[in-house]
């Protein structure tokens, strides 16, 4: 938990900077457009680890005139420091042939209209194009052509995200976002691909290469993951580490290593609510082994077959991981609602020592990060 920054919760200064000392030692943070709870993953992520923190300050350093990190494609759809891009680029190298060959160019009036309007007057989105309306097939689903060629030329790097309008995405010419020497800078294969995976091991902060796909997703098969990684403790940037009572091998960071030398005990526990995407929660079989926590995002899940809910966050205590809340903001009544709210078996909370006060804290904490100006628990919570 010190590693993660969550010993105690909240702890980082309020100030933009902070978001940045999050993103240095975690690598990236994961997006996902769903408000549900009141904010964006990310910004759920910071919330637990900054005190006070604000939404903009992470939209500044993504948009604004000092940008310090930007959106690509890593494990999914992810905020990385804009100076690592020439590391991160290979998703851009591997996509550009395939969609130039497929989309690019069964749309090209649609893609050199666009990319034409866009040099010519600045960032737009695709409400820019209602001319470019006809459906077409797309990833999921079939999907207006505009929005189809504009993300095809988004993750293939010839657009970037110049700025956000809540979910709507503003995009412009990529060399406009990027510094010319960090869009010219090239790195081989191989070290993007080790980048890559040590990437999720500065996210984890502890895991191993056979990690499922929530962790390793595009990072290597598992054979080449298992042979990054006996490279990466060779040089000396992993260590690894047994856990008592779990199958192994796993990993750490190396220059981490001095914090197993800590004090095992927090002296005085916290309580933070977990983004579902984390990356503390993304190894769920590590959860389970080390934390006996069976979690699950379920916001895909049919309701019928949902065990704790749409959108639940794992609650924190300390170096335990307790129960699970789902609050629900209405923006509208400005009311937080708490819709959700179960505890692991054996915890007792008003029979824990601090327990109570120290979610209190993080519940007032919680409800002014979201705007809620009260907290509404459903008749059926005790």
């Amino acid at each position: 938990m010190r590693r993660h920054l969550l010993a105690p919760a909240r702890s980082l200064a309020a100030d933009p900077q902070s978001v940045l000392t999050v993103v240095e030692r975690l690598g990236l943070l994961q997006f996902d457009p769903l408000e549900v709870p009141g904010a964006r993953n990310h910004d759920l992520v910071l919330h637990a680890r900054v005190g006070g923190y604000r939404r903009e300050w992470t939209d500044q350093w993504l948009y604004g005139a000092e940008r310090r990190l930007i959106e690509l494609y890593n494990k999914s759809l992810n905020l990385v420091p804009l100076a690592e891009l020439p590391w991160y680029r290979l998703t851009w190298d591997r996509n550009r042939p395939q969609y130039e060959e497929g989309i690019l160019n069964e749309q090209a009036a649609v893609a050199e209209a666009i990319l034409a309007r866009i040099e010519s007057e600045g960032a737009h989105s695709t409400a820019s194009f209602a001319e470019h309306g006809h459906a077409i097939d797309w990833w999921w689903a079939p999907t207006r052509a505009a929005r189809a060629v504009m993300e095809a030329l988004f993750v293939s790097g010839r657009l970037g995200i110049a700025r956000r309008e809540g979910n709507r995405r503003h995009y412009d010419l990529i060399e406009r976002l990027v510094p010319d020497e960090v869009l010219a800078a090239r790195r081989p294969v191989e070290e993007q691909m080790r980048h890559r995976l040590l990437s999720r091991y500065r996210a984890t902060g502890l895991t191993t290469p056979t990690a499922q796909a929530e962790v390793m997703y595009s990072a290597g098969s598992a054979a080449e993951r298992r042979t990054m990684t006996a490279k990466l403790v060779e040089q000396g940037v992993l260590a690894e580490v047994a856990l008592d009572g779990v199958r192994g091998p796993y990993y750490v960071l190396a220059e981490e290593l001095p914090m197993l030398e800590l004090p095992d005990r927090i002296a005085q526990p916290t309580v933070a609510f977990i983004a579902p995407l984390d990356p503390l929660a993304w190894d769920r079989r590590l959860l389970r082994d080390l934390w006996h926590f069976d979690y699950l995002w379920e916001v895909y899940v049919p309701q019928a077959k949902r065990r704790w809910g749409y959108y639940v966050l794992p609650v924190l205590f300390g170096d335990r991981l307790v129960g699970r809340i789902e609050p629900r903001i209405d923006r509208r009544q400005k009311a937080l609602r708490i819709i959700g709210l179960s505890w692991q078996e054996g915890f007792s909370p008003r029979a824990e020592d601090g327990f109570v006060d120290a979610f209190d804290q993080a519940l007032s904490a919680y409800s002014a990060f979201v705007g809620a100006e009260h907290v509404e628990w459903q008749a059926s919570q005790p």
